[in-house]
């Protein structure tokens, strides 16, 4: 009679549980996607389960996949980032989110921590802090730069820095979206389609835009929203 050892046999038996942090990326940025991806695949705790460029099929993707972390852009080009991370927590509301950006942290970290993200990320920065801020964000810390760190300490103690302040900060999420896409060319038309909201309401929204920035017509809304893009 041949006798099999127990240990043989819970070896062959239970598979290998994977103990490495799974990540799911939201970027339209094809080179930036491969090499976010090539970076945290490098690192042994660590793996890419998937990707992609459009946010609905995210949605569908992570509620599969129940990554521990999605990275997601701000800006994709037919979605806002912060938009899409307030829906994305209602319908996976336990989801860490890393909010991954090119633009200004003084002017998104703040609203990405608001809607909910568990942290924000400048591309600049990515290569060496990307790994850092996955495990920060796995533990069920929130990840900030330092500077932002010290900002927001202010903002929730009421006092402002010096200097740092732009008009900007003081939009809407909303407002701050149509503003993009009025640097992006878009006619008010097009934003509202864009958007799935009427005429009369982008052109409220533009309305109060102007306000906040002391602008006094539609052109020079233009040209400033333009000139913020570069």
């Amino acid at each position: 009679m041949l006798f099999v050892p127990s240990n043989s046999m819970t070896k062959n038996s239970v598979p290998a549980v994977s103990t490495k942090s799974t990540v799911y990326l939201i970027d339209d940025h094809p080179m930036i996607v491969q090499g976010i991806t090539l970076l945290i695949n490098s690192e042994p705790d660590m793996e890419v389960v998937g990707s992609s460029s459009v946010w609905t099929v995210a949605l569908k993707e992570i509620a599969q996949l129940k990554p521990d972390v999605v990275l997601l852009d701000v800006t994709l080009a037919n979605a806002n980032g912060v938009e899409v991370l307030k829906n994305l927590k209602v319908h996976v509301p336990e989801q860490k989110v890393l909010m991954l950006s090119m633009h200004d942290e003084n002017l998104y970290a703040t609203r990405s921590m608001k809607a909910g993200a568990h942290g924000y990320l400048m591309k600049a920065a990515a290569t060496e802090e990307v790994p850092i801020a996955i495990r920060q964000v796995v533990k069920g810390e929130i990840y900030l730069s330092g500077s932002m760190s010290k900002r927001m300490m202010f903002q929730l103690t009421g006092h402002k820095r010096n200097g740092e302040s732009s008009p900007l900060e003081d939009l809407s999420d909303r407002e701050l979206e149509v503003y993009q896409m009025v640097g992006d060319g878009l006619t008010t038309r097009q934003i509202a389609e864009r958007l799935f909201l009427s005429v009369k309401t982008i052109e409220t929204h533009k309305a109060h835009v102007k306000e906040k920035l002391r602008l006094t017509t539609a052109t020079e809304l233009t040209q400033h929203a333009i000139q913020a893009r570069h």
